[in-house]
């Protein structure tokens, strides 16, 4: 399937605020100016792998062009997470057709989420890893022929989630750990913590919003940097 960048692009300025830059570029190429040093981490891995590492790198490079700075390298940290260029924060992400970064200024973004996912019914052997039983409760409320699509969606928007608040906890956990609320006519989502993590306590919530359009989901997270003053004053 053929997805034009520039569709993609679009598609995830749609579900993240202004500020933010977007670019997108095409995984399955090779980017002309890839850097190798930045997959010094990938050593081995596969054509493939590093052909969609280099377009999420390429794109993020792109987005920090349109925010008029210099385009600067970003590593694979030991994490697997990118590290960014000091005062950045970013997030990227790709299915096999289409890749896409957001990029922002650290002094007004605290962390940045982003998640493509193919529109693709989610194995069913999945779902009860991904979903909780709320979750479950609702997807059974959704037209029977959506409910795979949907389920793909929260695993979607739990990506999108866990990338936002990585950068501030460090925190690795299961999907369990966040339990999504969707509203399907507005295209909004929340993530409530359903434990501490971090500076998020229980009940904490992470708000995103998605777009499903050309055979893709996409969803998007922020914190802000204003949000998280909040958090540890209050």
């Amino acid at each position: 399937m053929n997805i034009d960048p520039a569709l993609v692009t679009a598609l995830t300025q749609s579900v993240l605020p202004l500020g933010l830059a977007v670019a997108a570029r095409d995984p399955r190429q090779m980017p002309v100016a890839a850097d190798p040093e930045e997959a010094v981490n990938l050593k081995g891995a596969v054509p493939k792998r590093l052909a969609e590492f280099h377009a999420g790198r390429a794109a993020a490079r792109a987005a920090m062009v349109s925010l008029s700075l210099p385009p600067r390298p970003v590593p694979i940290g030991a994490d697997r997470a990118p590290i960014w260029p000091e005062g950045l924060t970013g997030s990227i992400s790709h299915t096999s057709s289409a890749c896409v970064a957001a990029v922002g200024p650290r002094s007004t973004w605290a962390g940045i989420g982003v998640d493509l996912e193919d529109a693709t019914p989610l194995d069913p052997l999945l779902v009860a890893e991904v979903c909780t039983k709320a979750e479950q409760i609702w997807l059974g409320t959704q037209p029977a022929a959506e409910r795979g699509v949907m389920a793909k969606l929260i695993f979607s928007a739990k990506e999108a989630a866990y990338k936002a608040q990585y950068p501030l906890t460090g925190a690795l956990f299961g999907f369990e750990v966040l339990e999504l609320t969707i509203d399907r006519n507005t295209s909004r989502f929340s993530a409530c913590f359903q434990s501490t993590q971090g500076p998020f306590v229980k009940g904490a919530v992470l708000a995103g919003s998605y777009a499903h359009a050309a055979g893709l989901l996409v969803t998007g997270v922020v914190v802000r940097q204003s949000a998280m003053a909040d958090l540890v004053n209050g």
